[in-house]
C-alpha cells in the first residue's frame, strides 16, 4: 500500500505554465475592484530571532459596493500554495479567482501566506510550529484591521470598522485557523476547508489500497523521526513507495475527473519537491506555488486529532467545507469535534477533490462560504 504524502517518486519534467484568467465572474455586481498587496513585519509577534514578514493580498470593491454590514475575509492556503491559490483564476474547468469572486460581491478578501512559504528565506522552517505560525497570522491581520479601520490602508478608501471577520484555511490552514481562532480569538466565524478536525486522511479510489500516512505528534522537530504509528508504516511495507501507485492515490483524491491530467500531474510534481523541500526560491513554479512549506507543522497535519482541543473550544459558528473527494473522511462527523461552537455547518461540493480552487465546481463552494458569512454576520448582530 503507498505510503504518503511526500514518500513518492515522480519523473523529473518541466512544468507547463499556465496564464492567469482575471475576468470577473457572471453575475458580478461590479468589476471596479482594486488589489493591495503587504507586506507586515510581525518580528514583534513571534519571538524568534530576526525580522519575520508576512506577506498579503487585499483585494477590495469600490468603495460604494461594500457589503452592509461590512465583512472581512482572511484566507490562508495549505502547506504547498502561496495566497496566489485565492487571487489568481486557478487552470481547469471552472473560471474566476475566489478573492475576486468575493470582492466582486462586496467583501473585502484577505490572502495571507503562511510565514515562512513566500519571500522570507532566513526563517528556518523546523522554527514555525502551530504557535508562532497563528501569532504571526493574528498580528498580521489585526494589523490590517486597523488599517482598514482608521481609513490608512489605501488612499482615498473610506473607514471600514466594526466588519465582520471571518478566517478561512485550506488543509494545514484550516488546522492552523483553528489553533488561531482558540488562542487569539481572531474571527467571528471560522470556514475549515479540506481538513478533518477528527482525522484528515487521504480518500482514495474505490478497490484501491488504502493509504498509510506517518503520524507525528504536533511540533515534532526533525530529530524526532520516530513515527507514533512506526510498526502501521513498518506493516505497509514499501514495494509500492516508488511510482504509479502513490502517484494515482494523490491524484485521484486531490483532483476531480474533469481537471486535465498536465494540470494534475503539474500540481502533484510541485507537492513531491515542497516535500522534500527541494522547491526554494529560483525553483520554476506557478504563482500559486510556496517557496518552502512550514515543515515542522505541516509535518503533523495528518495526525488523527491535531487540533481537537483547540476545535472542541470555539464558540463561534464554524463551517466545515470538503469536497466529494478529500482528507475528511466522513464530512457528517465533523460538527462532533466543535463540541462548543454555537453553530456548525457541514458542506460537501460535488465534483471536487482536496484541492478545491482547481474543480469544475469551486464557485459551488464560494457561494456556500459567501452563505456562511452572511449567516455570521447577522448570528453576531443577534448573539
Amino acid at each position: 500500500m503507498p505510503i504518503l504524502p511526500f514518500d513518492i517518486s515522480l519523473a523529473r519534467q518541466d512544468m507547463p505554465k499556465f496564464a492567469p484568467v482575471n475576468a470577473p465572474a457572471q453575475g458580478t455586481r461590479m468589476t471596479r475592484l482594486q488589489q493591495v498587496e503587504l507586506r507586515l513585519d510581525v518580528s514583534h509577534a513571534i519571538g524568534l530571532d530576526g525580522p519575520a514578514t508576512v506577506f498579503a493580498s487585499v483585494v477590495l470593491p469600490a468603495p460604494e459596493a461594500l457589503a452592509d454590514p461590512a465583512v472581512v475575509c482572511f484566507a490562508r492556503p495549505s502547506s504547498s500554495y502561496s495566497r496566489a491559490y485565492y487571487t489568481h483564476a486557478l487552470p481547469g474547468p471552472g473560471s474566476d479567482a475566489q478573492a475576486r469572486w468575493h470582492a466582486g460581491r462586496g467583501w473585502i478578501f484577505v490572502a495571507v501566506d503562511t510565514l515562512g512559504c513566500a519571500g522570507d528565506a532566513n526563517l528556518d522552517p523546523e522554527a514555525l510550529t502551530f504557535a508562532v505560525l497563528a501569532a504571526a497570522a493574528d498580528a498580521a491581520e489585526r494589523e490590517i484591521l486597523a488599517r482598514l479601520a482608521n481609513g490608512v490602508l489605501v488612499d482615498g478608501y473610506p473607514p471600514v470598522g466594526g466588519a465582520t471577520v471571518i478566517g478561512l484555511g485550506h488543509s494545514l490552514g484550516g488546522a492552523l485557523a483553528i489553533y488561531q481562532q482558540a488562542r487569539h480569538r481572531s474571527y467571528h466565524g471560522v470556514g475549515v476547508l479540506g481538513f478533518s478536525a477528527i482525522h484528515s486522511h487521504p480518500a482514495t479510489a474505490p478497490g484501491a489500497p488504502p493509504v498509510v500516512v506517518a503520524w507525528y505528534p504536533r511540533d515534532a522537530s526533525a530529530g524526532e523521526t520516530e513515527p507514533l504509528n512506526a510498526e502501521a508504516l513498518d506493516a505497509a511495507g514499501t514495494a509500492e513507495l516508488q511510482g504509479q501507485a502513490a502517484w494515482s492515490s494523490l491524484a485521484w483524491g486531490f483532483h476531480y475527473d474533469d481537471v486535465p491530467a498536465e494540470i494534475v500531474e503539474a500540481d502533484l510534481r510541485h507537492y513531491a519537491r515542497i516535500g522534500l523541500a527541494e522547491e526554494e526560491a529560483g525553483s520554476e513554479r506557478e504563482p500559486w506555488h510556496a517557496r518552502r512549506t512550514p515543515q515542522r507543522a505541516a509535518r503533523a497535519t495528518l495526525t488523527p486529532g491535531i487540533v481537537a482541543a483547540e476545535a472542541a473550544c470555539l464558540t463561534v459558528p464554524v463551517l466545515c467545507a470538503t469536497g466529494a473527494r478529500d482528507l475528511v473522511p466522513d464530512p457528517h462527523a465533523e460538527p462532533r469535534a466543535y463540541r462548543s461552537a454555537r453553530s456548525i455547518d457541514v458542506f460537501a461540493c460535488p465534483r471536487m477533490g482536496h484541492v478545491h480552487n482547481f474543480a469544475g465546481t469551486r464557485e459551488l463552494l464560494w457561494r456556500r462560504i459567501e452563505a456562511f458569512g452572511a449567516w455570521c454576520a447577522g448570528f453576531r448582530a443577534f448573539a
